[in-house]
């Protein structure tokens, strides 16, 4: 059974940083691209961030590149997101999602597997 359990969500003020996380389990992670998406309220889930099996090709939304950076740590089956310079527009539910493909992606139907969701609210 495949489970994708993110955390590191939180509050904070605009200009803040947070590190999300993503544990991942029942699925060969290291064989595994990995994305991040997120869904803000009332609006659709929308892709942030995606990254290969091997880490070496990663891929950003325009509305984060440059403030956000994904990384994964293959030994311990971990997906991360680095959060900087956070503006409010950026308050979302984050999603973990794992795609069975060796393809970098960010179209959400190519994922097969996803996580509950992470809180993340940034006040200004």
């Amino acid at each position: 059974q495949v489970q994708l359990v993110e955390s590191g969500g939180g509050s904070v003020q605009a200009g803040g940083s947070l590190r999300l996380s993503c544990a991942a389990s029942g699925l060969t992670f290291s064989r595994s691209s990995m994305g991040w998406f997120r869904q803000a309220p009332g609006k659709e889930r929308e892709f942030v961030s995606a990254i290969s099996w091997s880490g070496v090709t990663t891929s950003y939304s325009d509305s984060v590149k440059g403030r956000f950076a994904i990384s994964r740590d293959n030994a311990k089956n971990s997906l991360f997101l680095q959060m900087n310079s956070l503006k409010p527009e950026d308050t979302a539910v984050y999603y973990c999602a794992a795609d069975r493909t060796l393809r970098v992606t960010t179209m959400e139907i190519d994922y097969d597997y996803w996580g509950q969701g992470t809180q993340v609210t940034v006040s200004s």
